[in-house]
């Protein structure tokens, strides 16, 4: 993970282009310019909640902007702790659909959402500003708990709106939110329109009332402790005293009061006490995304070794994991491959040490040694989604690009919705000189980033080249088919 140049800059032209497509997407003088990627249009004033479908679509619209954006952190091992923690929480979620779409959002600020289509997003920045899992936890908890009472809908119907450019306003207004600090002036960039937008994602004080209540209760029945919530929400109360007049980006959208804390507090005293033991994967999870945002890895380094003397003549898991981290950003990758073996000679196991030392070993052309290490890490740990992505590179670096080209065909089966596996699959076959697989994949990564006129482009020069009544040629005419019937155009087809 390495920190973007000119963030903020690339962040406020993104955030006006969103704002300018969707409202173009909506524009009812030109329908023309919503072909490829209309938005749905809510029934008549009054007429009772966007259906899920509508949902799914808006959600659809919102991670197409959040892919083009940049702005998210590609980690496996990070994500997986992610999706482990969701898939904790979910159980205990009273929503129908369980399909999670996660993104992991580069930026420092503190903030989380969930939006319609279930997506949830979570800035690195959370992992800054929590030291415990009860609390980052409860962050998560409380925004599961928007999306299964559909506040965003209800949010909607009690404005009582139903024109197209309140559509586009809301994704706007998300992907803002996302990719951008509430104080890098978004009223220059794209005018009171964005304000508004903005606004639409602010919760009523009855709905956060619900999605705590809600949010308590998934927690105690995850086995976690409710009493993160309250002490979350005072974490954040106190950054805010600390920060003056700028809020923290998650109390712009989610207002904070002191009579909601103690509420909270109440609310959390009635479960029986509990103290839940954090994970250890949440703090090594955790140290990687503190090393990202430090600035510098000699910062890292300094940072973590003064942390890491803080435990004389004993071993902290998490300060030593994140030391070595940063030796191994600073490129002192001896150094940091000792302290991973020092890690995986207590814990063999722990995959995040493996796929850790897989990475300083390909950092000094050990690749044979990579390959064997993250190869017997997958007989223990089949499907395992960052073991597997080490994998895919481990081979890339031996020159076998078939074997992490397949490798990485299996992993977009599994998660067909993360568009960089699918531009590193054109890569890979792109070195396996398999130019028509080179045109598959770069057609679904257009499709997940919305240009779908390139998709198509690269799907007919795939059909050109492939064998006519194979199995690779039907399945391209039949990709080509459902291109065609989401965007009108039969000409496509062939």
């Amino acid at each position: 993970m390495s920190a973007k140049p000119h963030r903020t800059q690339r962040y406020r032209h993104l955030a006006a282009r969103a704002l300018l497509s969707c409202t173009l997407l909506c524009s009812t003088i030109n329908p023309a310019l919503a072909q490829n990627q209309e938005l749905p249009t809510i029934g008549g004033l009054g007429g009772g909640l966007i259906s899920q479908q509508q949902e799914t679509e808006i959600g659809e619209q919102v991670l197409t902007y959040l892919r083009r954006s940049e702005a998210r952190i590609d980690d496996p091992l990070t994500e997986d702790y992610l999706r482990s923690l969701i898939f904790r929480l979910l159980p205990s979620v009273p929503l129908n659909d369980k399909n999670i779409h996660l993104v992991l959002i580069d930026s420092p600020a503190l903030n989380a959402f969930a939006v319609p289509g279930n997506i949830v997003g979570v800035n690195g920045g959370l992992f800054l500003h929590t030291d415990s899992e009860q609390a980052f936890s409860s962050v998560l908890a409380h925004e599961l708990a928007h999306l299964s009472q559909r506040h965003f809908s209800r949010r909607l119907e009690q404005q009582q709106t139903n024109t197209p450019m309140a559509l586009a306003g809301m994704i706007a207004g998300i992907v803002l939110s996302a990719m951008t600090r509430s104080d890098v002036g978004i009223a220059a960039i794209v005018g009171t329109q964005a304000l508004t937008a903005q606004n639409m994602l602010q919760y009523s004080r009855a709905h956060e009332q619900e999605a705590d209540r809600i949010g308590l209760q998934i927690m105690a029945d995850s086995g976690l402790d409710p009493k993160g919530m309250p002490e979350m929400f005072e974490q954040m109360m106190r950054e805010n005293r600390l920060q003056g007049s700028r809020l923290p980006e998650y109390l712009s959208t989610h207002p904070l009061t002191q009579s909601r804390v103690s509420d909270t507090w109440a609310r959390a005293e009635q479960y029986p006490d509990r103290h839940v033991e954090d994970s250890l994967e949440f703090h090594l999870a955790r140290a990687r995304v503190q090393v990202h945002y430090l600035g510098t890895p000699e910062r890292a380094i300094e940072q973590f070794q003064r942390l890491d003397a803080q435990f004389p003549g004993q071993i902290n898991p998490a300060t030593r994991y994140g030391l070595a981290v940063a030796l191994l950003a600073g490129n002192r990758t001896s150094e940091a491959e000792e302290i991973l073996r020092e890690l995986l000679s207590h814990q063999p196991g722990r995959i995040t040490y493996m796929v850790t030392l897989a990475e300083a070993l390909l950092a000094q052309d050990r690749n044979e040694e990579a390959n064997k290490l993250i190869r017997q890490a997958l007989t223990r740990n089949p499907n395992n989604l960052p073991i597997t992505d080490m994998l895919a590179r481990t081979e890339l670096a031996l020159g076998n690009s078939a074997a992490a080209a397949a490798t990485l065909k299996r992993l977009t089966r599994d998660y067909p919705d993360k568009e960089t596996l699918w531009r590193r699959l054109a890569e890979a076959e792109g070195q396996a000189r398999n130019i028509v697989g080179v045109h598959q994949a770069r057609a679904e990564y257009d499709l997940l980033i919305g240009d779908y006129s390139s998709a198509r482009r690269q799907l007919l020069q795939a059909q050109e080249r492939a064998l006519p009544g194979s199995p690779t040629y039907q399945q391209i005419t039949e990709r080509l088919t459902a291109l065609s019937a989401a965007t009108g155009d039969q000409a496509a087809i062939r």
